[in-house]
């Protein structure tokens, strides 16, 4: 199976709401890249809503989406983290949590009542955020003398390369990322004008 060469996630924070029987579901979504970011946020929710019964949420990381939890924080088993989850994965995102936050006031849902609210507002949350699709990439050094310095440009030109570093001295290097659909062609080329007398160092 072949590795994607996209993925998709939000740009945005989204937020939802759902109501039902005097309780109160909040729906928050967020960009995050790591455990540690997903930590960071949730510690900044139980802080600001610190006087709700649950925060429940579930998220996806990696652009294979291989690393994911979801996490019922007291409700019934499955009845809100896997909701909350499953619409993220019905919208094939990644680098994304979506906390629920349930504030209950004496009417009890029911297992199946509690699965629709957690999704509804998730649902919201997500839709309100704005779904982009990002490009992967790998990371390329190059090394070259400033003679081939218009060799490299017309490469970086060509493929639509994107610089993160650039330094021009005698010696001059240039740090990009290629999209990952890209990469055999654009190493092939490179090669083809190492092997034509360029003076380029691939990194």
């Amino acid at each position: 199976m072949s590795k994607p060469e996209s993925y998709k996630t939000i740009s945005t924070h989204g937020e939802g709401l759902y109501k039902e029987k005097g309780s109160k579901f909040i729906g928050l979504s967020f960009h995050v890249t790591s455990e540690e970011e997903v930590k960071v946020e949730l510690e900044k929710l139980r802080a600001t809503y610190h006087d709700a019964r649950h925060h429940c949420y579930a998220y996806v990381l990696g652009a294979e989406r291989k690393d994911y939890r979801a996490n019922d924080d007291g409700e019934p088993n499955h009845s809100a983290g896997d909701p909350i989850l499953g619409q993220i994965n019905s919208k094939a995102l990644t680098d994304v949590l979506v906390v629920v936050i349930r504030y209950f006031w004496g009417t009890k849902l029911g297992v199946s009542g509690l699965i629709n609210a957690y999704k509804l507002a998730a649902e919201e949350a997500l839709n309100n955020s704005k779904i982009i699709t990002v490009a992967i990439t790998e990371r390329l050094e190059l090394e070259y003398d400033y003679d081939a310095t218009s060799e490299v440009m017309r490469l970086i030109d060509d493929y639509n390369i994107d610089i993160v570093d650039q330094q021009f001295a005698a010696s001059c290097s240039v740090v990009v990322d290629v999209k990952i659909g890209l990469i055999d062609q654009v190493k092939e080329k490179l090669q083809l004008l190492i092997d034509t007398g360029s003076s380029i160092t691939v990194k």
